[in-house]
């Protein structure tokens, strides 16, 4: 299928599948969304934050990225997507 590659004043690349009026880049530090016409209409930190007992998401993006190393032992705030660029590279599947 056809794409295109947009590339932001801030030389954020993001790739437009498709002929479609959005694109989305799962970056791993920030989250972009374009959508034609707008430009970028969602720049968040590529963070979530999770409590380990529960399952349960309890903060995105900026909000969770202010509760990196400063959660109670329960509650985990990571960065999904370095998690598993890490896991690919080092083989590891789950």
């Amino acid at each position: 299928s056809k794409c295109n590659i947009i590339v932001t004043e801030r030389g954020e690349c993001i790739v437009i599948f498709g002929g479609q009026d959005i694109g989305i880049d799962l970056g791993t530090a920030t989250i972009l969304v374009y959508v034609k016409g707008k430009g970028i209409v969602l720049r968040e930190p590529s963070v979530v934050a999770i409590d380990k007992n529960t399952n349960q998401v309890l903060a995105v993006g900026q909000e969770a990225r202010k509760m990196l190393g400063r959660t109670p032992g329960n509650i985990v705030a990571l960065r999904p997507l370095c998690c598993i660029s890490c896991r690919c590279k080092k083989g590891i599947s789950n």
